[in-house]
């Protein structure tokens, strides 16, 4: 039997054990792995030391972390992962793009991991609201796109959330000199209001987030986002806002008009708004007290 079906014939088995079992820890998975990897090599080849732990490291990871995604999350060169259909994976790998040699198993494999990423930040993905912006636990930005929009079968874009680039790196990078990120210190330490703006994949919340060092240790911060990026850790006095979308009643949105005003009401000495793309606008500019 070789590697794809032993994974196979394990998930199967566990599957069906775990769903009479709820709450196990992480520890007594890998065991109950180990246990069903040891019952089938009795009845089949026996496999090698390294063979044995890849497959113990794959299965945990289809039934507890992101499945094959894993592997790309966990690799620090790669900077974007998109999956263009469930056998379509392509990433972005030291500024290259380079179509992966594995794919999932089947369409319902990848659906299943798109399910996973929503509901463990309360988003809803569906034909009714087939495209959503949300997260990974590492703050990794997602965006999910399901047929009949996306043709091929789901779409999946993951920016992975980069080390966090600090203004000192920034200056060494020489993507900015030391006098003009001075004369943002002085601007942020004011108060003044500050818009970045930039096409995709240009750095806006990189370079907000180096920005939000300058930020006085003793002010009260609200942030509102879409999906949370921000970055934020000096601050002892931090709000973190988050949009939501309807649930599947149509009801429940939660959105960044919402968020602004509702951010108006907590005392702040300073809002964070993630990004700004609708009508919005208009309740941030009037925050802000900009007469038109």
């Amino acid at each position: 039997m070789n590697n794809e079906n032993y994974k196979y014939d394990i998930k199967r088995q566990l599957i069906d054990e775990l769903s009479d079992s709820v709450g196990l820890e992480d520890r007594e998975i890998l065991n109950v792995i180990d246990s069903k990897i040891e019952n089938i090599e009795k009845t089949n080849s026996p496999l090698k030391l390294k063979e044995k732990i890849l497959l113990k490291k794959s299965i945990y990871d289809s039934l507890k972390n992101y499945d094959i995604l894993t592997e790309l999350l966990e690799d620090k060169n790669i900077n974007e992962i998109m999956i263009n259909a469930y056998d379509e994976i392509f990433i972005d790998k030291n500024g290259r793009y380079v179509r992966w040699d594995k794919k999932f198993e089947s369409k319902e494999q990848l659906e299943n991991i798109i399910q996973q990423i929503v509901g463990k930040i309360n988003r809803i993905v569906n034909v009714s609201n087939p495209i959503v912006d949300a997260r990974l636990f590492d703050g990794s930005r997602v965006h999910i796109v399901l047929p009949p929009i996306a043709i091929k079968g789901a779409t999946v874009t993951i920016r992975k959330f980069p080390e966090r680039i600090t203004m000192k790196k920034l200056i060494e990078y020489k993507s900015i000199d030391e006098d003009t990120a001075n004369f943002l210190r002085k601007l942020v330490e004011s108060g003044y209001n500050i818009f970045i703006s930039g096409g995709t994949g240009s750095g806006k919340t990189t370079f907000l987030n180096a920005l939000s060092e300058f930020i006085p240790k003793g002010d009260r911060i609200i942030t509102i986002e879409d999906s949370a990026e921000l970055n934020i850790s000096h601050v002892d006095n931090l709000v973190s806002l988050e949009t939501r979308d309807k649930n599947v009643e149509g009801e429940g949105e939660i959105n960044m008009q919402m968020l602004i005003r509702a951010a108006l009401r907590m005392n702040p000495d300073r809002i964070v708004v993630g990004e700004v793309r609708g009508k919005e606008a208009l309740d941030m500019l009037q925050a802000m007290k900009i007469e038109r």
